[in-house]
């Protein structure tokens, strides 16, 4: 080996070492938001037509009951939204959370379709047509999932598909630690 093979490979190989003890323990399914414990924007979106006649539009103020609440950004034509939906529609159901529903970028009738074929978890849901109230929460992509305080504060934020495993290890350990926090 030459001297002028050798030194390209040694700093390649710091690089990699760097590199490799940079992410030494971090989850790269992590992303950190800046949102976490920062209260909601103001916002107003109207709701699905069709889906419950006579819906208010989803606002801030149904974040700010004193109940911890999920709120879920999909759409219908979200692959990975209709994996998780069971999952929605089981905290809703057997866990007995509030869930709210951002319909991400879709059309109406779409989204009413998707709700109809795989069942209705959300109390409401309100329509994001130009995705600016989901630039507003940090919305990476959808499906996205967060957890919500009595007050508005984002407590927790799953970038992805929700799993079981995700389900019991993060977001409901997130949502007692919530409502534990509102208790003081």
């Amino acid at each position: 080996m030459t001297r002028s093979t050798t030194i390209p490979l040694i700093v390649f190989a710091l690089l990699c070492i760097v590199l490799a003890i940079a992410l030494y323990g971090r989850n790269p399914q992590e992303v950190p938001s800046a949102l976490i414990n920062q209260p909601v924007l103001d916002f107003s979106l109207e709701g699905i037509a069709e889906r419950k006649k006579g819906q208010d539009p989803f606002t801030l103020a149904d974040l700010k009951t004193g109940q911890v609440v999920i709120v879920n950004y999909w759409a219908s034509w979200c692959g990975p939204c209709r994996v998780e939906h069971p999952l929605l529609m089981e905290l809703a159901a057997k866990h007995g959370l509030t869930v709210h529903g951002v319909n991400y970028k879709d059309e109406p009738a779409d989204a009413n379709q998707f709700l109809e074929s795989l069942g209705d978890p959300y109390k409401l849901v309100g329509r994001d047509t130009t995705g600016r109230t989901a630039i507003d929460w940090g919305v990476y992509g959808v499906p996205e999932t967060f957890v919500v305080d009595g007050n508005g504060v984002i407590r927790f934020k799953h970038i992805g598909p929700l799993t079981e495993y995700d389900v019991k290890t993060t977001l409901l350990p997130a949502v007692k630690k919530a409502q534990d926090n509102l208790q003081f």
